[in-house]
């Protein structure tokens, strides 16, 4: 088996920011903390990663080791540390929604002109990373459809579009619920031909077998593709899931150490819940967008969230992360050190081909 399948890259999101960002208007106050955390994320996008390898390196060998290991994506089943720096921006980019949906249906917008604003940016993002893989060249033999602006822009579509036509928080509830749910029933228990049920290897997998029956050019990898058709709809329970924690947020007058350890301890749980299933023989596997793994990274996401909200939203808070807010408020400032990024192979520095 070869290494990460993802191939998820620095300008891919960074361009997909941008967009996601453009529906954003912040006319309450502005949630620091969400703009710092997004600053942090897209810090390891363009290379910070190379920062502590060097620093790991000049340690203890066994620290070294420890810390290494966690800068590389798993090959496969597994969870690194590597492996959440682009589901906390899916996630992140949910927490925003309650503020760029939510504050647009508040002044009195039409949902169906929320709506119709909501799919333009998909299908720009969709398109962008057609062209990004090479639609211009116009050997659509060989174009690849699939890709991280267009998981991006649909996984944030479909998670929007609930927030939008779905009112009631119990019902939304339903919809996170039943996608994790639904996704989990066709990747154990629908039999691939040729395989079987449940047999989550790239070729074996349901994710592989829908992309290559359904998606039209060439898949990412021969007979698998991570930013497919049943990983981006895996992909918007993540992000519905982060709304639920920006409508939380948002519903505070001012921050409460009651919410800090409502995310910490809802995190918890999650983390918890995915290591039962994965005991249970439900692996975490990224490149899939698993419940396993979705159970893992809303849970490190949330507490993340939680930690960034306590040490930057409450009063008389020394404003430490201001760099990093501006690099969330505006990723594309990043572009100067864009040399982390490995252009001739395509991929970050740590990530694997």
């Amino acid at each position: 088996m070869d290494s990460e399948d993802s191939s998820f890259d620095s300008d891919d999101v960074r361009l997909g920011f941008r967009f996601l960002k453009a529906g954003v208007h912040h006319e309450t106050r502005r949630l620091r903390s969400l703009d710092a955390l997004r600053g942090f994320d897209m810090l390891w996008i363009i290379g910070l990663e190379g920062v502590f390898r060097s620093l790991a390196e000049a340690s203890d060998s066994s620290i070294r080791d420890a810390v290494v290991v966690q800068l590389k994506h798993v090959p496969w089943a597994g969870l690194r540390g590597y492996d959440l720096i682009f589901p906390l921006f899916m996630f992140l980019s949910g927490v925003a929604i309650p503020w760029s949906v939510g504050n647009k249906l508040e002044r009195g917008a039409a949902r169906k002109g929320v709506a119709l604003g909501i799919l333009r940016r998909a299908f720009l993002l969709v398109l962008l990373g057609m062209i990004y893989n090479g639609l211009l060249n116009f050997q659509f033999d060989k174009l690849r459809v699939a890709s991280v602006l267009g998981q991006i822009g649909v996984a944030y579509a479909i998670a929007a579009l609930v927030w939008t036509f779905v009112a009631t928080r119990s019902t939304r509830v339903i919809i996170l619920v039943g996608v994790m749910l639904g996704v989990a029933v066709l990747q154990l228990l629908v039999p691939v031909p040729g395989h079987g049920a449940g047999v989550l290897t790239p070729e074996g997998s349901i994710n592989g077998w829908i992309d290559r029956h359904l998606l039209s050019g060439q898949l990412y990898r021969k007979d698998f593709d991570p930013e497919g058709l049943l990983c981006i709809v895996s992909a918007s329970a993540l992000t519905l899931g982060g709304a639920f924690a920006g409508d939380y947020l948002k519903r505070q007058a001012e921050p409460h150490l009651r919410t800090v350890g409502l995310f910490l301890g809802i995190g918890a749980g999650l983390i918890l819940a995915g290591w039962t299933c994965a005991t249970l023989g439900y692996p975490s596997i990224k490149s899939a967008w698993t419940g396993t793994f979705h159970l893992y990274a809303g849970g490190i996401s949330l507490i993340l969230l939680g930690i960034f909200h306590w040490l930057i939203d409450f009063p008389k808070r020394w404003n430490w992360s201001f760099p990093l807010q501006v690099v969330g408020m505006n990723p594309l400032c990043a572009k100067p050190f864009a040399h982390a990024y490995d252009e001739e192979e395509r991929r970050f520095p740590g990530e694997m081909p």
